[in-house]
């Protein structure tokens, strides 16, 4: 008896379907004679464009569709971008895999400026990320930030039909596209401090399927795991699901892990940064202990600022 596909949820996008698709390859290198299918879906996340993702929900909203899919065992797998993936996971799911990390810094995209500084007063900047609108205001109070939703794809257009003068958005993703030449400076982490888990691409599943876990296990990039796990642990001792400028980057060398972390107002005119170093076996509590830490400094009254308003 043929052994049934891998069904693989997938978001619709440009990027969504080469990193689903990504993920399959993988999957047949590792697992030759197994059929890897995709399972394209449009989530609320792509369909919501009129409203900044804080305003409708938050990150989630691209990967609600996908759980259903799990739980409804219309698909084995979801494949994500991990800066999208909540902090915390409903129990009956898990990141089965993680694989290895592409470039984790944000990239901006100027046809007329090689660097940030070099963007004329008052440049028009799209982004719709409230971490990487407090943190260009913050290095350019000057700078006319402006809402940008959409697909990679759409918001390329958009600077390129001149309606602003530089966007910014992840490297990753204009790597994973073939656009990497579009990208006039990589923004430095003192700059701009990535969103958790950007640049890593994860693979949902149900938490009791041992068989799929188990043909995950190829695709896991343990040093990437570890630097995930910590900053997805500072993200959710923060509040996790909290629509606000909060970015950590974590990088392991040897056995010693390494974090940096920020929380900031949207106007940027608050900035607080911090960091800690600790060993790589204990990822989330070094994520936790920084969060704490944050926490007591004045992130507390940041974030309860920006729940109220």
């Amino acid at each position: 008896m043929t052994a049934a596909p891998l069904r693989i949820a997938t978001r619709k996008s440009p990027l969504a379907l080469w990193q689903a698709e990504h993920v399959a390859a993988r999957l047949r290198a590792a697992h030759p004679g197994v059929d890897v299918v995709l399972l394209p879906m449009s989530t609320k996340g792509d369909q919501i464009l009129d409203r900044s993702l804080a305003a409708i929900g938050g990150k989630g909203l691209f990967i609600k569709e996908l759980e259903i899919a799990l739980e409804e065992r219309r698909a084995d797998l979801a494949v994500h971008s991990m800066k999208d993936v909540p902090a915390d996971l409903p129990a009956q799911f898990t990141i089965g895999a993680i694989l290895e990390r592409a470039d984790p810094r944000d990239a901006l995209v100027a046809p007329r400026a090689g660097a940030l500084e070099a963007l004329p007063s008052g440049a028009r900047v799209g982004t719709s990320s409230l971490r990487r609108r407090a943190q260009l205001l913050a290095a350019r109070p000057d700078l006319r930030i402006e809402a940008l939703r959409g697909n990679l794809n759409t918001r390329v257009r958009r600077l390129d039909e001149g309606s602003l003068d530089a966007i910014v958005l992840a490297c990753a993703g204009l790597a994973r596209l073939g656009w990497e030449q579009r990208i006039a400076a990589r923004l430095p982490l003192e700059v701009s401090l990535p969103a958790v888990g950007q640049g890593a691409i994860g693979v949902e599943c149900r938490a009791d399927d041992t068989t799929i876990l188990a043909r995950l296990a190829a695709l896991e990039h343990p040093p990437t795991r570890v630097a995930v796990d910590a900053e997805r642990a500072f993200s959710r001792r923060l509040g996790g699901g909290c629509q606000s400028p909060v970015a950590a980057h974590a990088t392991l060398d040897g056995g010693r892990l390494g974090l940096r972390g920020l929380v900031a107002s949207t106007d940027g005119r608050r900035v607080l940064r911090d960091g800690l170093s600790g060993t790589a076996d204990a990822a989330a509590a070094l994520g936790e202990a920084l969060a704490q830490r944050m926490l007591a400094a004045g992130a507390r009254e940041l974030l309860d600022l920006l729940a109220e308003g």
